[in-house]
């Protein structure tokens, strides 16, 4: 939990393995290993906030989206059941994916339930890929909100795989919402767009001076999850997880180091309107 006196948040991010999932037996299977999987950890090592990647609750293939009609959940669907159950055992908040389902048209969500087991909010992601293999806008609508919630006064916000790709998302959850923490979970493939995702972390950490979670799956074609902290040097890199296994990491982050970050100007340096500038 945290620690009043040093201020420090403790993750356990989840850079988990996904079966071929296809119907709703195999997913409900799956959530419930997972789950076995985080309380294995939880019963050993307390932590503050629980998170899984993109989409956790299903694997990202188009023989899974095809079976969206099943797959896909409600807001308090099975994901929500399972995971509220943690949040609630444990007092952590959990944040994980699912394909969401409203007025038979579908989204990728990512959801937050307290340590109440309360829902927190979901967010439903802003950029739909459709590149490389991404083939999400043959299934899938963009979200129209943002989510931000706190827990213990730190204000944390979700965000989906290719949203890191556009500064403004980022920007507005640091300077209109206040946000400390983005979490970016993703579905990586290894495709030619893939090494190119951890420099856009790493500049959307150090541009709005927040700790940037970027948490990929596990598995042969997908790994490499990070963390950004606000401020970057030799003494301050990226946190690296294993390149392709499971990797059930604890991260303690110090939220100090976000107060010492912002004595550099950058967010205040920074204009309201580039685009009216005259040319």
């Amino acid at each position: 939990m945290i620690n009043n006196t040093t201020n420090i948040l403790r993750l356990l991010a989840c850079q988990l393995k996904i079966p071929v999932v296809t119907t709703v037996d195999e997913r409900d299977l799956h959530l419930q290993k997972t789950a076995e999987k985080i309380r294995a950890h939880l019963s050993e090592k307390p932590a503050d906030l629980v998170i899984l990647p993109e989409l956790s609750s299903v694997d990202y293939a188009r023989d899974t989206f095809d079976q969206l009609n099943g797959l896909a959940e409600t807001d308090f669907g099975a994901s929500f059941q399972v995971f509220s159950k943690i949040a609630k055992e444990y007092g952590v908040t959990v944040v994980y994916g699912y394909p969401g389902r409203q007025n038979k048209q579908y989204t990728i969500c990512q959801a937050a339930v307290g340590p109440d087991g309360q829902l927190l909010g979901v967010y439903e992601k802003l950029h739909i890929a459709h590149y490389g293999a991404s083939m999400e806008k043959d299934y899938f609508r963009r979200g129209q909100n943002v989510l931000v919630f706190e827990h213990r006064g730190i204000r944390i916000a979700p965000i989906i795989c290719y949203d890191i790709r556009f500064s403004g998302l980022c920007q507005t959850l640091a300077t209109k919402h206040e946000t400390e923490i983005i979490l970016h979970c993703g579905a990586y493939f290894r495709d030619e767009s893939f090494t190119s995702w951890h420099p856009f972390a790493i500049t959307r950490a150090m541009e709005n001076q927040v700790y940037l979670l970027s948490l990929n799956r596990a598995g042969e074609d997908y790994g490499q999850s990070i963390l950004c902290p606000p401020w970057m040097d030799e003494e301050h890199p990226c946190e690296a997880f294993e390149k392709n296994s499971e990797d059930f990491r604890y991260l303690n982050l110090d939220m100090n180091e976000i107060t010492r970050a912002r004595e550099f100007p950058f967010l205040k340096d920074r204009l309201d309107d580039y685009e009216g500038l005259p040319a």
